[in-house]
């Protein structure tokens, strides 16, 4: 492991410009405790502070892990977005649609794809929306179309949903769709972990699911969210990090950030999360992969 620095993500799809429910985590190798991380003169990030700290101001060796889906189910259909003769081949044209659609609106969000005259028949959106082709018409899963790497996920105990539902507080559709206007705007600038191969020295970023890292550090699927700071001391303990006595509350974004960038300190010395299994070149290209689902 060549990795220096380990900073976690835990990312928005909501409106607005500077979000509450982004946290930045970091840490260095070692035993040391993460650290919050803030945006010069305020408190709160915006997707585009985190675009400028990933594409200019990253500690050199970092591993950085986003909590947001890298792509669509592409797999089970042999396509992003099956009978739309314009559906792209792969993630990167993923990206360039996303951001292409997008690009009028403001704080890379994403409302002019989902709200896509074509394109929103593939999206449950709020108010009763299904989409037509939500489901594909053998579909048996009631959250919606899945990738491989989520199948993968629900294996570890997670439940996951398909990043084409955007209703429920555990849809993490918005903040896939507005990620992928970030990596098309990072993309060349640093490595994305499947879509590039891992690179022997410099910098990576990756996708995470930070109910993993939760799992691991002890706790269970249900109880991932944490909001007080006894409870982080002690999911930090799971993972061999020594905290501060501290009580009191603290956000679940910010637990999630702090606990996962502890864990991916500990999962990138395991050489079987970057050999998945079921991870091929193919479905790197097309669908990628989170690091820490076997």
């Amino acid at each position: 492991m060549h990795f220096r620095h380990f900073i976690a993500i835990d990312w928005s799809g909501a409106l607005g410009e500077r979000l509450k429910g982004i946290a930045v985590a970091q840490c260095e190798a070692g035993n040391a405790p993460p650290r919050l991380l803030h945006p010069p003169g305020h408190a709160l990030w915006s997707r585009v502070e985190v675009l400028d700290l990933l594409a200019n101001r990253l500690p050199p060796d970092t591993l950085v892990g986003m909590d947001l889906g890298t792509s669509l189910p592409f797999v089970d259909a042999g396509a992003f977005f099956p009978g739309w003769p314009d559906s792209p081949p792969d993630a990167r044209s993923l990206w360039a649609l996303v951001d292409a659609v997008c690009e009028d609106d403001p704080h890379l969000s994403a409302t002019s794809f989902v709200d896509h005259p074509i394109l929103s028949a593939y999206f449950r959106r709020h108010g009763g929306r299904e989409g037509a082709r939500f489901h594909l018409p053998d579909a048996t899963h009631r959250r919606g179309r899945m990738r491989v790497t989520e199948i993968a996920q629900a294996r570890l105990g997670c439940r996951p949903y398909s990043n084409f539902n955007l209703v429920g507080a555990a849809q993490v559709g918005k903040s896939s769709l507005t990620g992928m206007r970030l990596l098309h705007k990072l993309d060349g600038r640093i490595p994305i972990w499947p879509i590039d191969p891992l690179p022997a020295s410099g910098s990576v970023v990756t996708e995470i699911y930070t109910t993993l890292a939760a799992i691991a550090a002890g706790r269970t699927a249900g109880r991932a969210k944490m909001t007080d700071r006894l409870a982080l001391s002690a999911a930090m303990g799971g993972l061999g990090v020594v905290m501060d006595a501290q009580t009191g509350p603290i956000d679940d974004h910010s637990a999630d950030a702090l606990v996962t960038a502890a864990w991916l300190r500990i999962a990138a010395r395991r050489t079987e999360l970057w050999h998945p299994a079921e991870l091929t070149h193919t479905l790197a290209q097309t669908e990628g992969w989170t690091f820490g689902a076997l």
